[in-house]
Parts: C-alpha cells; structure tokens; sequence
C-alpha cells in the first residue's frame, strides 16, 4: 500500500520519463510535490525501491528505473526502457540514445540498417559548462538516421564539451543534433550564443524579460541575463554516443 505521496512521486517519475527519457533531478521532484527540502525525496524513493516499484541504478546520473506501477496508476503506459531513436513529443526533449562501438568510424558516426542515414555537417563543439566560443566552421559531415530529424528543418551537429548537462542524460563527447530555430519554450535544451560570441548548451526559461541558462549539475549556477543578449541558435532534438 503506497502513501498519496509516494504515489505521486512515482506518477511525476514516470512522466518525466515518458517526455525526457531520463528521470527527474531531485530538485524537481521536490518542487513537483511541494516539499521542503530533498530529504523528504530521498525518503520517498527509498520507500518506493523498498516496495519494488523503482530500483536505484549505480554509477549513473539520475539513476532511477520504474520496475513496476501500482493499480492506482495502471492506465499508464510504461516507459520504453530500451529506446531506439530520437524523438520529440510535445511535452519536451525524450533522448533517445544511438550507441557506436566501432572505433574505425568517427565519433558520432551511426549506422541504421532500416532507417535511410542523413549527412549532417558537424559545426564544431558546443560547451556544456562554461561557455566557450562559438565555432561555426564545419569540420567534417556525420551520419544520423532519418527518424531523428524532423521534416525539412535544417539540423546540425556539435560535439559537447563538459560536464554541466549530465543530469539531462548528455555526457561529455557526446555529439547533439540540433534542430536550427530562433524561438524556444521554456523548458527546451538549447544552444544559446551570448553576447555575440560564447556558445553553450543549456536548459531555457524565461523570466519576464531576462534569459535563465540552467544546468543539468548541481556543480554549475544557473545564468541569468538580458534577453538581448542572449541568441537562441536551435533546440536539441537528438543525442548520438560513441563507446
């Protein structure tokens, strides 16, 4: 038997999951359940793991997978667990990795036997932590499979550089598919070019008429600026990882 709490802790987990494909930070889930502090999360999804309805990952960011749901939230849909593709529903970003373990192929190279590959020019690096300058020289072209872009807009690739989105699932070395847009919702994981020059990839929301960048890493403040200086270059619609 599940406390009204646990259960829409569990509710909130599972659908951050169904969006993003990752699972909440602990900061969210407290705002989300209007707690105090994170200690109460910490003892809520210990309840959950306990009773088997989620199990604690090791050696992960956002470490948490839904086993199982309670007949109270039967009525929906389990998260895919293993995710083929990159798509982009309504609600937000869901990153559906594409793993690469052949070393002879540049990184960020894919091969899809049933999805028709797209070349995209790869545009240089894109800091995930503090901003680096903008490269706009393309370096060379990756492939991508077809079901991560969408229709006819321009897409582009950046290698991420550094640790500040590790929480949204984007680590290090990763290469991002950017969907090229000026317009963004609160909540999108952008590239944002500021004051001109320095690029980086952060999380948007709008504040009135200043700009917060937010990190995936609790090691890393959230910018805040003047909406005039801060440039929205596209929207993240997809993530490519090499092992």
């Amino acid at each position: 038997m599940l406390t009204k709490k646990q259960i829409q802790l569990l509710e909130f987990i599972h659908k951050r999951m169904a969006r993003d494909g990752v699972p909440p930070s602990f900061d969210e889930m407290k705002d989300a359940l209007d707690l105090r502090s994170k200690s109460g999360i910490h003892r809520l999804v210990t309840a959950l793991e306990e009773r088997g309805f989620i199990r604690r990952l090791p050696h992960r960011a956002r470490a948490l997978e839904i086993v199982r749901l309670p007949d109270a939230l039967s009525g929906l849909a389990a998260p895919d667990p293993k995710p083929k593709d990159s798509e982009y529903h309504g609600g937000g970003f869901r990153p559906r990795v594409i793993s690469n373990d052949r070393p002879a192929r540049p990184r960020g190279a894919v091969s899809i036997v049933d999805s028709p590959a797209v070349e995209l020019p790869l545009m240089g690096r894109i800091a995930a932590g503090v901003p680096i300058e903008a490269i706009s020289e393309i370096s060379h072209h990756i492939s991508v499979p077809g079901t991560m872009l969408s229709g006819r807009d321009h897409h582009y690739a950046l290698e991420v550089r550094g640790d500040s989105m590790i929480e949204a699932g984007i680590n290090d070395g990763d290469v991002v598919v950017i969907r090229e847009q000026d317009i963004a919702d609160n909540g999108d994981i952008i590239v944002a070019l500021i004051e001109g020059h320095e690029a980086t990839l952060k999380r948007y929301r709008r504040k009135g008429a200043m700009i917060a960048l937010e990190a995936a890493n609790p090691a890393y403040e959230t910018r805040i600026l003047p909406e005039e200086s801060v440039r929205i270059q596209g929207r993240l619609v997809g993530l490519i990882r090499s092992y």
